[in-house]
């Protein structure tokens, strides 16, 4: 089997963080592709092949999937707006039905591969110590989030093998690098600001994603021919702790790291009074992947250090703070 470079590419989601590093990847490897969004900001307007959708749950895809032969769908939803807690239906409009009308298109359009990027909270929220998520793993989703992308997996799975088409499945962790928002921004935040952090005693270990390795993987994905009917876990090539992220980052901005250590349970209880019971999972447990099987089937290294991962996105928020 060889390599089979895409003659057309539709990215889903092409307006969110990952969406927009990957249509920069494909202009810069002169790869066509069709950017579909919800709707054109003034930043997409210059953009040659930007399409808006309106609500993708009830968009048609007859027109975006002309000539298309790869499907990189990152449209989803990972945080439910106000209002809405504890109720899962917009999580599986977003993630289950959409996925299921357009893969349903594209059997359709004759498209030949579709990566999907789904979530490494599929197989769970954390890892024992020295046990990482691997291919193979069985699942464990533990909220609605992780749930729909489940479910939405295995919709996938089911229109894929009966169209023939190839089906590439990504579990992604936490994605960081220029443009990154949420929690780890609030984390860089706070270091920036050289605020008294109390996580020097936390041993975890975490695997995150730098947006530049996600993409060139994503890429990878769109061409390997070992890939398909692989649902696959991708992250940078090393874990850290939390003490340590915060010294790496502390180190790109050139600022001192200010650690002090603080009981586990009182952090705990800390987070959960302030309503922040998730991001201090985050921070406190450990969440291990390791990505050798796809390094292996797709001949893959990931081509960025998590330094660098950190520089760039040092880089980019000395920026935002000087516009």
């Amino acid at each position: 089997m060889s390599i089979v470079r895409p003659r057309k590419v539709l990215i889903t989601g092409a307006s969110g963080f990952i969406g927009r590093a990957l249509r920069r990847r494909l202009t810069a490897s002169s790869i066509p592709h069709v950017a579909a969004m919800r709707a054109i900001s003034p930043q997409d307007e210059t953009q040659p092949g930007s399409l808006a959708m309106g609500d993708f749950a009830a968009a048609d895809w007859s027109e975006a999937l002309e000539g298309v032969d790869v499907i990189v769908h990152l449209a989803g939803r990972a945080h439910v707006l106000n209002g809405y807690a504890g109720d899962a239906t917009p999580y599986v409009v977003a993630n289950v039905h959409v996925t299921r009308r357009l893969v349903d298109a594209a059997a359709r359009a004759g498209v030949r591969r579709v990566v999907f990027a789904s979530t490494i909270k599929v197989y769970g929220e954390t890892t024992p110590r020295g046990r990482p998520f691997r291919a193979g793993d069985p699942a464990h989703p533990r909220d609605d989030y992780a749930r729909s992308k489940a479910e939405a997996e295995k919709v996938l799975w089911q229109i894929c093998h009966a169209a023939g088409i190839e089906g590439v499945v990504l579990r992604l962790p936490l994605t960081y690098g220029p443009g990154v928002k949420g929690n780890f921004l609030a984390l860089m935040d706070a270091v920036a600001a050289r605020r008294r952090l109390p996580f020097a005693g936390v041993a975890n270990r975490r695997s995150l994603l730098y947006v530049g390795n996600a993409v060139a993987a994503i890429e990878a994905a769109m061409s390997a021919p070992w890939l398909p009917n692989e649902t696959l876990p991708i992250a940078d090539a090393k874990s850290v702790s939390t003490p340590e992220l915060i010294r790496r980052i502390a180190r790109a901005l050139d600022v001192p790291a200010r650690l002090y250590p603080a009981p586990r349970l009182l952090l705990r209880v800390g987070a959960l009074v302030a309503g922040r019971r998730r991001a201090a999972s985050r921070l406190l447990g450990s969440l291990e992947i390791d990505a050798s099987r796809f390094c292996e089937l797709a001949h893959w290294v990931a081509p960025a250090t998590i330094d660098d991962g950190l520089a760039a996105t040092a880089a980019w928020w000395r920026l935002r703070h000087t516009l």
